[in-house]
């Protein structure tokens, strides 16, 4: 299953003849109060409700996916956290790129002595709301991840065990300035995380550690690889991570770029694509 969330906050089932409305599933829910439960409910109870979602998109009529605007699939994530240089390619490119060397020493141990990194939960947006690049004066970067995002609460998960806590996958964008700054203030100002087109359920992607994906920007290929590349397998990320802090459904992982990030500005158009998933177009216009 494909579920997104488009338009005006509405809940879609996507499917090739294009988005069917089941926001009628949100009837199922109880009104919350203060203090607001952690997480994305939906996501918690997705399984739960799949076949009524199921139903749902049978009896609405399909919507041309170009003619909806798509926000992140994930509504209320507690956190994002990064996976810093999971690819030897991009740590290669990273001690060779004079606009890194702010950051060189951060790059010289492996993943494991750097640590894990969390964005800021304001800058998610979906691929429909674009990037809004500030500090036209800095470099800002685009890098092409595969977006985990977790189905169930856990803590000290065992690595056998880590797939069982996702939910499924998205397209996601690691946008950052680059800089002296710790990464979790350069990646976290307002759009510079971006998670779509939709979340597809991880049955329908038997083997997330082997997807080609690709990025373009104006049309000209900047990234291209495979997630078999990943030097931190997913499962070693959610274990790991969940050694640190509870993972609570709807937070998202994203798990670390290949080579080939670049600058973008006002006026660029990137495009997305990951094998198995889906494909985003993300419009970038300068912050105003």
């Amino acid at each position: 299953m494909k579920i997104c969330r488009f338009n005006d906050n509405r809940i879609g089932v996507v499917r090739d003849d294009g988005v069917h409305d089941v926001t009628a599933i949100l009837d199922k829910f109880e009104a919350v109060r203060y203090p607001f439960p952690l997480g994305d409910q939906l996501i918690e109870r997705l399984q739960e409700l799949r076949p009524e979602l199921e139903s749902l998109a049978d009896g609405a009529a399909p919507i041309d996916t170009a003619s909806v605007n798509f926000l992140s699939p994930v509504a209320n994530p507690t956190k994002i956290i990064g996976v810093p240089a999971n690819y030897h390619a991009h740590r290669e490119e990273a001690k060779n790129d004079p606009d890194f060397d702010a950051g060189r020493k951060r790059f010289a141990g492996s993943i494991e002595e750097q640590g894990l990194f969390l964005k800021a939960n304001s800058a998610l947006v979906g691929p429909s709301e674009g990037v809004a690049v500030r500090f036209p004066d800095k470099r800002t970067d685009h890098e092409a991840e595969l977006g985990v995002i977790i189905g169930k609460r856990g803590s000290d998960i065992p690595i056998e065990e880590a797939f069982d806590y996702v939910a499924g996958y998205a397209l996601a964008m690691d946008m950052v300035v680059r800089g002296g700054q710790d990464r979790s203030m350069r990646k976290s100002i307002d759009t510079y995380a971006v998670l779509g087109p939709w979340m597809i359920t991880k049955d329908e992607v038997p083997e997330p550690e082997d997807l080609d994906f690709e990025l373009r920007v104006n049309g000209e290929v900047r990234q291209k690889a495979n997630t078999s590349m990943m030097i931190m397998k997913l499962a070693h990320q959610i274990s790991w991570g969940s050694n640190y802090y509870t993972l609570v459904p709807g937070d998202i992982i994203m798990s670390g770029t290949c080579a080939g990030v670049s600058k973008v500005e006002d006026g660029d158009t990137i495009e997305f694509d990951f094998e198995g998933i889906g494909s985003m177009t993300v419009p970038v216009r300068a912050h105003s």
